[in-house]
This record gives structure tokens, C-alpha cells and sequence, in this order.
């Protein structure tokens, strides 16, 4: 992708995306760190890169696991590694019993953990119920507020 890098932010923790002339290809920088975005071809992308709902699902599942560590560390449990894995989709808030709206399409995200390590039942259930305090989780739970202006 060859085209005028994005505007430099003063705000520390800010993420630039551009868009180019092909198609949904984006260049992203975060912290300084390059990566691309893409949609499937079955929607108009080139898929050379993952999605913007695939990016949201790895910040939800890189969230996790690193809270998983950061836990078992401190509370020193024996946890070698943490898999997680996350999908989302779209379904009908009427499918979900346990969800305020009734009507329309809500997001849903499934995550799945695997645990690795020397642990008990004890410790799994206390790092299963840490992994709903990931920051990014809580973000995604809680009131979102967007504002957006031209620059």
C-alpha cells in the first residue's frame, strides 16, 4: 500500500487507519506498530488482512489471555499458557434471554479459554471468572460513548 502515511496524533494510545484506492484495504498504525485490514472478497475485499470485527474479536481474546497471566502470576497459580478464542456474529435479540434489547440484531461474542498448567478446579473457576474483568471486556459491556469530528 503506497499512499501519504495518516496524521500523527498528540493523543498517546491513538490509532490511525487509511484507506487507499483498493478497495476496503486499510493501513493501521497503533503505538507505532503497522498492520493491514481487509474485508473477504465476498463482500468486495482483497482479504489481505483480517477483518475490522476480526480485530475486535483479537483485542477481546489478546485481552483476556493476557489478564489470565497477569492473575495467575500474582496469584501465583501455575499457569503456563492461555489460549482464547473468540467469534462473533450477529443474532436476534429476541434468541437472547438475558439481554435488555428485545428487538433487532444484537452482537454476541463467544469466547473459549484453554487453560494450560498444573491446575486444580479452584484455580480454573477463579481464572475463568477473572476473565470477565479484562479491560476490554468491561469496555465492550459497559456504555460506549463514540464522538467524531472532522479534523
Amino acid at each position: 500500500m503506497t499512499q501519504e502515511p495518516a496524521p500523527a496524533s498528540d493523543n498517546e494510545g491513538a490509532v490511525t487507519a487509511s484507506t487507499g484506492e483498493q478497495g476496503f484495504l486499510t493501513e493501521i498504525v497503533a503505538a507505532g506498530h503497522a498492520s493491514l485490514a481487509d474485508e473477504p472478497a465476498s463482500v468486495g475485499g482483497t482479504d489481505a488482512g483480517p477483518s475490522p470485527y476480526d480485530l475486535l474479536s483479537a483485542a477481546l481474546a489478546s485481552c483476556t489471555s493476557m489478564t489470565l497471566q497477569l492473575y495467575a502470576r500474582r496469584k501465583e497459580l501455575p499457569l503456563t499458557r492461555a489460549t482464547v478464542r473468540v467469534t462473533h456474529s450477529k443474532i436476534h435479540a429476541s434468541d437472547c434471554a438475558e439481554c435488555e434489547t428485545k428487538e433487532g440484531r444484537i452482537d454476541e461474542f463467544k469466547r473459549q479459554i484453554v487453560l494450560h498448567g498444573d491446575l486444580d478446579d479452584d484455580a480454573c473457576q477463579r481464572l475463568l471468572k477473572i476473565a470477565d474483568r479484562c479491560p476490554v471486556h468491561r469496555t465492550l459491556s459497559e456504555e460506549v460513548r463514540i464522538v467524531t469530528t472532522l479534523a
